[in-house]
């Protein structure tokens, strides 16, 4: 035995030491990043790593950054009890990140001073141009590139709208490169300007196509192109004045939403909450893209759970957004001819408004919500019906699996119609009632579910060019046609991505300001004696108020019930800390101007901060 141990140990050495160099060769079984870069597979794999970033959806388990109604709750659109969110007051500590998880500053709609998403797709770009001619053909090295440029794009697209002047990198700096590394901020044009030449790479580039509908294509990439440059073409219309590149970036936003539409393969087929609540997106034809929840896979999310009818809605719809609702004959409340289309209570509106408010809001006051109005529009008809009981799981806690639209035709048709009335603005052609219908119109055409058709729900009437709503409301330096495709996108939106960032690039931030619109305090018209008389308790004494049409805040006193008739007014409301135009951009953090200048070098402080 011990002659035969012995033999062993001398071949393993004999082994060992004769295939040194061997065992110093990269491994063929464990990928690393010698051997991963042979495949369109692998490229498809590494391309995934940025889905969750980008393509959030309903977020997951209780994640809430990007995700609708737990993640885009700041804006003139929503109300609190209590004292209202605040923009920041001083620039923070420190606003560094580097981490790969989504994250999201809620109160400037975008990301933080974060470039690990912008090293990542350098890297990717870089890889891919090694691949090519040895593991890629030409067309998939020009696809596989326009993956990587979209994702650059977007990256950039949203530091840009946080914090205007960005850092701009077009490949991978090394640790020793230090003037790369820590150079200060270039102009949000010129950065721009290269994001337009990636989505124009994109748009010429990309597949229409690629294994599976839901991986990254160029329809997909066109919807969020529209978008990006939407909101860059109006900022720099709005806020720098800049009418060339206004038009640039606008003209980009209307081809690629164009594209889209020319395509044929999308169209408005769906009623609108079934884009929100189905389990399975994979048919509608509204969907562009969208993302899949299974319980199987332990993919869940928790976004149906807080629009069941039980779980709280601390931030909810106060009276500017209820107001700002078309009505159901196509004019504003003010001048609608529908019965009782003044009257300005939940039960009125549902019946009287275009039918996006009631797929949006639950048609009695909740408790639960801030201002007693409640958003459904995150969940199937199904899921509210079982307050008071156990919700199962895809109704309840963070185990919910209705699908999420990533990107929808319905943005896509908006973008498109707003580029063209802008571009029109700035010497192009007219909007003509052939684009209204196919934007506007077609939206409004969407099949009413038989949820709001029992309730006696209408479409809404068509919109004509010849006779826009006389909106008394209307912004006296905004035109008839953009403020009423501006109202549109305020209807189709309700706690989605978009508000906060349409009033940044309108440059309407003022709109967030209760001392020029005090409907941001107020709720619906409530008769607490008929609609909730049992908050008429002890409890609610000095608590309990209402504003009425003049003014008069009445509250309650524990006797005075019969007088409590008005617009709600959120408990303990107070206004949000004054603010100046500053907060159009976010600051950077002290912590980063400090480690430049320890460096020797200067990062510039954001305007204003």
């Amino acid at each position: 035995m011990k002659g035969k141990l012995t033999i062993i140990i001398a071949l393993v050495a004999l082994f060992f030491s004769g295939c040194e160099d061997f065992l110093d060769r990269p491994s063929l079984t464990t990928m690393n990043d010698q051997n991963y870069w042979t495949s369109e597979n692998n490229l498809r794999l590494f391309a995934n790593g940025f889905y969750a970033n980008y393509f959030v959806g309903y977020n997951s388990a209780w994640g809430v950054d990007y995700a609708p109604l737990r993640g885009y709750y700041f804006s003139d659109d929503f109300t609190q009890t209590g004292k209202q969110i605040s923009f920041e007051t001083q620039a923070p500590a420190s606003r560094e990140s580097t981490s790969e998880t989504p994250s999201m500053l809620s109160t400037y709609c975008g990301p933080s001073w974060n470039f690990a998403y912008v090293r990542k797709s350098n890297l990717f770009l870089e890889r891919i141009d090694a691949m090519k001619d040895v593991y890629l053909t030409e067309e998939a090295y020009k696809h596989w590139s326009a993956v990587a440029r979209f994702f650059r794009g977007y990256e950039y697209s949203r530091l840009v709208s946080v914090f205007g002047d960005v850092p701009y990198y077009d490949r991978v700096v090394m640790d020793t490169e230090l003037d790369l590394l820590y150079k200060d901020r270039d102009d949000r044009t010129m950065v721009m300007d290269a994001v337009y030449d990636d989505f124009a790479y994109v748009m010429a580039n990309m597949r229409t196509s690629d294994l599976n509908p839901q991986y990254l294509n160029r329809y997909i990439a066109a919807g969020f192109i529209s978008r990006f440059m939407l909101f860059e073409g109006t900022w720099q219309k709005y806020h720098l004045n800049n009418a060339e590149k206004a038009r640039k970036y606008l003209q980009m936003a209307a081809d690629a939403a164009n594209y889209v539409m020319a395509s044929g393969k999308y169209s408005f087929a769906s009623d609108f909450r079934s884009l929100f609540g189905s389990q399975d997106l994979a048919g509608n034809k509204e969907v562009i893209m969208y993302r899949h929840y299974d319980a199987a896979l332990q993919v869940t999310h928790h976004i149906a759970s807080y629009s069941n009818t039980t779980e709280g809605q601390p931030q909810s719809a106060n009276l500017a957004l209820l107001k700002s609702f078309i009505c159901a004959d196509g004019e504003v409340y003010q001048s609608s001819t529908l019965a009782n289309a003044t009257s300005l209570d939940l039960a009125n509106m549902i019946l009287t408004r275009d039918p996006r408010f009631e797929a949006t809001f639950w048609d009695t006051p909740r408790k639960q919500a801030s201002t007693l109005v409640y958003s459904d529009k995150f969940i199937d008809r199904v899921g509210p019906s079982f307050y008071g009981g156990t919700y199962p799981p895809e109704y309840g806690s963070n185990t919910n699996t209705n699908d999420a639209p990533v990107m929808r035709l319905g943005e896509v048709v908006l973008n498109w119609i707003e580029a063209k009335a802008e571009l029109a603005t700035l010497g192009g052609p007219a909007v003509t009632q052939a684009d209204i219908d196919a934007s506007i119109n077609a939206i409004r055409s969407r099949p009413l579910d038989k949820a709001a058709k029992d309730k006696g729900i209408q479409q809404t009437a068509a919109m004509t060019l010849a006779d826009l709503p006389d909106d008394p409301d209307r912004d006296a330096d905004v035109p008839a046609l953009i403020w009423e495709i501006r109202r549109e996108r305020r209807m189709e939106f309700v706690f989605e991505h978009s508000r906060l960032l349409d009033i940044k690039r309108w440059k309407k931030i003022n709109y967030l300001d209760v001392t020029t619109n005090p409907d941001l305090h107020l709720g619906l018209w409530m008769n607490f004696p008929v609609d909730m008389p049992e908050w008429l308790d002890e409890s609610k004494i000095g608590k309990l108020k209402v504003q009425r049409a003049d003014g008069t805040v009445i509250t309650y006193n524990g006797t005075n019930g019969n007088e409590m008739v008005g617009y709600y007014l959120p408990e303990n409301i107070s206004a949000r800390d004054e603010f100046t135009d500053r907060v159009y951009l976010a600051p950077v953090g002290i912590a980063q101007i400090t480690q430049y200048a320890e460096k020797g070098y200067t990062l510039t402080q954001t305007p204003g901060w």
